[in-house]
């Protein structure tokens, strides 16, 4: 019996409508995906080490000592922080004291050199704060609302790594005994890619927060720590990230010190820490086997801003590159992995497929 072919405008409408109703759902289901989505990246990241354990004790045992382990680095991360952190709440005041100065001082080169009076300037300032006011409330609330539930992250690792079997169980009985080698395939290659994919983020965050934090110690600029390792964590937002690292010591060293040359070091240490990152540490770091594309990467940055905020900005890039994996491996969905993916083609399949046919027009269609 053959199928009834629909026609493109009606299918394109109803992809259209299922991905609208995909985000509100997303959206309005954040506050539990959320720790999810983060849950299983870490599960997928620890299971090497939960199987290894395993191989020596039972699997509850095992579990516990992985989250352990994850825990006991995480928090030793935390409290390296810590200090620089109640050292940075402690200047709030010298630091807003020290900015008003340099406040005042721009407000008068401003006036003397464009003419723009003090009172424009700072009603100009005062609309800017109070359109922003939404946007930062949104970003706290964000914030606030992810640490809030971060207590259920390991709730949720633990689950996924105890019930791994049935998940597995799960997606082969989903699809035809006929497909299961080719879901075998996907399911182990997928898992490789992404354990490597994470993974070597991680290992590109720690390094790039360390070339971060000693660059910043060496220009002598105050809570290097914090600054490199936010750096770092920021450098994995591609291309938007790495402008937030530089701006913020740039901020603060504007704040806390005299002149600008302190400023123009972090700059420019700043482009030689990503010119590193960019052509050696992330090359070889991160899987080659997941690489998104400078347009894809910052659309669903953008995107996952605004549907889950900060988090989302932080999920967005590693699901895209799941997905990739996904439609790299499966033959109807493998030109939305290379739009995806970073390999540009030197011809179009238009040029190749007129070349083919009519090969005096090639000049005419170029």
């Amino acid at each position: 019996m053959a199928l009834k072919e629909y026609p493109f405008y009606l299918k394109s409408t109803v992809i259209l409508f299922g991905l609208v109703v995909l985000c509100f759902v997303l959206w309005t289901l954040g506050g539990i995906l959320i720790p999810f989505a983060f849950a299983t990246l870490i599960a997928i990241l620890l299971n090497p080490l939960c199987n290894w354990l395993q191989k020596r004790m039972s699997l509850i045992p095992a579990i516990i000592l992985t989250l352990l382990t994850a825990i006991l680095v995480f928090g030793g991360i935390i409290f390296l922080l810590t200090t620089q952190i109640a050292q940075f709440g402690e200047s709030i005041p010298t630091l807003k004291q020290k900015f008003d100065s340099i406040l005042d001082g721009t407000e008068q080169y401003i006036l003397t050199h464009f003419g723009v009076s003090t009172a424009k300037q700072a009603a100009f300032i005062k609309s800017a704060l109070n359109s922003g006011e939404g946007t930062l409330g949104k970003t706290i609330g964000t914030v606030l609302g992810t640490v809030s539930l971060i207590v259920i992250i390991p709730v949720y690792v633990f689950m996924l790594l105890f019930y791994k079997t049935l998940i597995l169980n799960f997606l082969y009985e989903v699809f035809k005994e006929k497909n299961s080698d080719n879901v075998a395939e996907i399911l182990r290659e997928t898992k490789s890619a992404i354990q490597s994919y994470v993974a070597g983020l991680l290992i590109e965050m720690i390094l790039v927060s360390t070339l971060n934090t000693i660059a910043l110690l060496i220009l002598g600029v105050k809570y290097a720590i914090l600054l490199g390792f936010l750096g770092g964590a920021l450098n994995m937002l591609p291309y938007i990230g790495g402008i937030i690292a530089i701006a913020l010591p740039v901020l603060i060293a504007t704040v806390t010190k005299d002149g600008y040359s302190t400023q123009l070091g972090v700059i420019v240490a700043y482009l030689i820490i990503q010119f590193i990152d960019n052509n050696v540490i992330f090359p070889r770091v991160v899987s080659t086997k997941v690489q998104i594309n400078a347009l894809v990467s910052i659309v669903v940055i953008l995107l996952g801003n605004a549907l889950w905020g900060i988090s989302g900005m932080f999920l967005s890039i590693p699901m895209v590159a799941i997905l990739k994996i996904i439609f790299d491996r499966i033959d109807e969905l493998k030109p939305w992995g290379k739009l995806f993916g970073d390999a540009v083609p030197v011809k179009h399949k238009g040029q190749l497929w007129v070349r083919r046919r009519k090969p005096k027009l090639d000049k005419a269609i170029e």
